[in-house]
């Protein structure tokens, strides 16, 4: 089995502010900014329409009308959907490229994370609570049924409830090696589980979804022990050099690389690594 770390959301390029964790612990992935996509408008959250949180926290740079692309899509309630909606995500060029060269494959795991600080209502708008820290954060995860080749015009007519999908909608503009992922219909590691679908958002933040070392910078990551490389363990992929990894007090400690999407960890049948995507499940899911 592999586990895909997989970069997504705001960041400081597109976006430029961090996603907001919302006072209840509702963490919200922002979809970033796009030439081909949706308005911000379609979107829909349990608070309310999304561009109102976006607006007050980018000083209405980003607005109801801003294109975004809304990948990866897994929650049903975002949008209107067609019947046979399945949770998706899709990948293109050199980091789709990468994921193919690891043999990512159906019953593998992405965790999605991103760039995220707490947030508070001030004076009736969204501000970030000041001298909150900007930390990298899980929020989601997706475990692959179906990988697609995507051929848009087919799979609008086998699967019409793609056609909206911008990796379908936007076939011909958004590159190359354009392919889907599909979920799973439940969530399988191994063992019993409570019911877990297959993908979804992570339903309340606590700080065991925090990647990032508590008073680090956000790339400064603290990780189960069990992924630090060596004796014939695999390191995470793009983190291959020593000096990036060390422990301290108990833990792996990672020193991300500045770019890249998707980092994939073989863990193979590993017994830790299972009881800590469990864990995981059992007190997010």
């Amino acid at each position: 089995m592999k586990i895909i770390f997989s970069r997504k959301g705001f960041d400081s390029q597109y976006g430029g502010v961090p996603s907001p964790i919302l006072p209840d612990g509702t963490a919200l992935s922002l979809p970033i900014p796009s030439r081909s996509g949706r308005p911000l408008s379609d979107l829909a959250t349990p608070h309310g329409p999304l561009h109102r949180i976006v607006s007050d926290l980018t000083g209405g740079a980003i607005a109801a009308e801003t294109l975004v692309h809304l990948d990866p899509d897994l929650q049903q309630n975002c949008v209107p959907r067609m019947l046979g909606w399945r949770p998706s995500f899709g990948q293109v060029s050199s980091a789709q490229q990468h994921l193919a060269r690891q043999g990512v494959c159906a019953g593998d795991l992405f965790l999605f994370f991103g760039w995220f600080r707490k947030v508070e209502r001030h004076h009736g708008r969204w501000r970030y609570v000041p001298g909150a820290p900007s930390i990298h954060s899980l929020f989601g995860w997706l475990q692959v049924a179906d990988i697609l080749i995507v051929n848009a015009d087919e799979l609008r007519t086998r699967s019409p409830w793609l056609a909206d999908h911008p990796h379908v909608e936007h076939a011909a503009t958004i590159g190359p090696y354009n392919t889907l992922y599909l979920a799973a219909e439940r969530l399988m590691l191994g063992c019993a589980l409570p019911v877990a679908p297959g993908a979804g958002v992570f339903s309340k933040w606590s700080d065991s979804l925090q990647l990032t070392a508590p008073g680090q910078t956000r790339s400064n990551w603290r990780l189960p022990l069990w992924m630090m490389p060596g004796d014939g363990h695999p390191a995470l992929t793009y983190h291959t050099a020593a000096d990036r990894w060390s422990i301290v007090d108990g833990y792996a400690r990672l020193r991300l690389v500045a770019k890249g999407q998707e980092f994939v960890q073989d863990v193979r049948s590993s017994a830790e690594a299972l009881r800590w995507l469990r864990s995981l499940v059992a007190a997010h899911a």
